[in-house]
């Protein structure tokens, strides 16, 4: 596997000029979202890598090397020795219809020797939850999946997602990874502390939430947030919500993408079943950053003998905002566990889709620090 990285920012361009390469056969980016709007960076990276499949989405914020960006373009070339890669998009009318694409990607994509599936999807159009149902129920047993919810910064307007030199909103982009010489290792993390008391939905919808308790869900978080409830629903991020499924030991955590004050509802990246437990959850800086570590190891033990040689990381934007200046603490973390060997790439999400382990099922997580290590043996 042979890797090439390249960023593009305002004020000096590349940081190296895009040379011209026609044997990468997968192209990420991952970029501050105008500059996937403008569409001139994509139309430069099709150039120069014109055999490739090109998938990327905007972000709050970049992922590459040990550093964090924002507002920058972030480019990851993979050549793959031994791996076939075979791509592709589908555009989303409504949340809706979230299960049935799923289901349609992984028609498009399976095959027999399908080792893993890796998707970047719209993050605020999409039901992610019903998204990796679709898509997991469809495919054969011991094909892992892992992705991301693409982001916005803190802004939660739009969101894009790019295949080859088009970037567009309510669109999901998937590659699926074919051949028994590649090797994946996934893990996914919160480090979230819980606290009050445990509460009952007892009025929901797919993935917007109106009762707990029988009381006004969106007045009793209110009443929690106190004086961040101004900013929602960008200080949700701050505060989200651990979720107990019944057939689920590990809780999943979600975050509130809107509010509608007149349905005094909260809608979330996934689904909040009804007849559910939640509990609110605050962050704890040390675990947020351990939990990263453990993210990793879980990562590279999937990889059994093999050393990883690129990393995706994707992780939740609640997470940056709650780090702030220690925000690379958590990259280089997951350095640390993995070793000086593997390339890091991924960005800041809002919602990450991965199994907790490789041999658990896949969940679509929020507040996570979510990894996909590949290795070529």
């Amino acid at each position: 596997m042979r890797i090439v990285q390249n960023r593009w920012q305002a004020a000096s361009g590349w940081d190296t000029p895009l040379l011209q390469n026609n044997k990468s056969y997968l192209v990420l980016v991952f970029a501050e979202r105008a500059l996937l709007t403008n569409g001139d960076l994509l139309r430069e990276v099709r150039a120069a890598y014109p055999s490739a499949q090109i998938m990327g989405c905007s972000t709050a914020g970049e992922i590459m090397g040990l550093a964090v960006y924002d507002g920058t373009f972030c480019l990851t070339a993979i050549e793959f020795e031994y791996t076939r890669v075979k791509g592709t998009s589908v555009h989303v009318q409504d949340a809706g219809e979230s299960h049935a694409v799923g289901r349609e990607i992984a028609r498009q994509l399976a095959a027999d020797d399908l080792k893993h599936l890796f998707l970047l999807s719209d993050g605020l159009g999409i039901n992610g939850s019903e998204l990796v149902l679709g898509i997991t129920e469809s495919l054969p047993t011991g094909v892992t999946v892992t992705g991301g919810l693409s982001g916005d910064g803190d802004r939660f307007e739009q969101t894009l997602v790019a295949w080859n030199d088009v970037a567009r909103r309510q669109q999901i982009s998937a590659v699926g990874l074919y051949g028994e010489r590649i090797s994946v290792g996934c893990g996914s993390l919160g480090g979230w502390d819980s606290f009050g008391p445990e509460r009952l939905i007892t009025r929901s919808s797919g993935n917007v939430l109106y009762e707990l308790d029988g009381q006004s869900a969106l007045d009793l978080y209110k009443t929690y947030l106190g004086e961040y409830a101004m900013g929602l629903p960008a200080t949700g991020l701050l505060f989200p919500l651990s979720l107990r499924l019944p057939d689920n030991e590990t809780p999943i955590v979600r975050t509130i993408l809107a509010v509608d004050e007149y349905e005094q509802s909260l809608t979330f990246a996934g689904d909040i079943p009804q007849g559910c437990y939640v509990r609110l959850m605050k962050a704890n800086f040390d675990r947020l950053v351990d939990g990263a570590s453990g993210a990793a190891e879980t990562a590279g033990r999937g990889l059994r003998d093999s050393r990883p040689e690129l990393a995706i990381l994707i992780s939740c934007v609640g997470r940056k905002l709650i780090l702030k200046q220690r925000v690379e603490e958590e990259v280089e973390a997951v350095h640390e566990v993995l070793g000086d060997g593997v390339v890091l790439t991924g960005f800041y999400s809002y919602g990450e889709i991965s199994p907790f382990t490789p041999d658990a099922r896949c969940e679509l997580h929020n507040q996570t620090m979510t990894i996909t290590a590949l290795s070529e043996h």
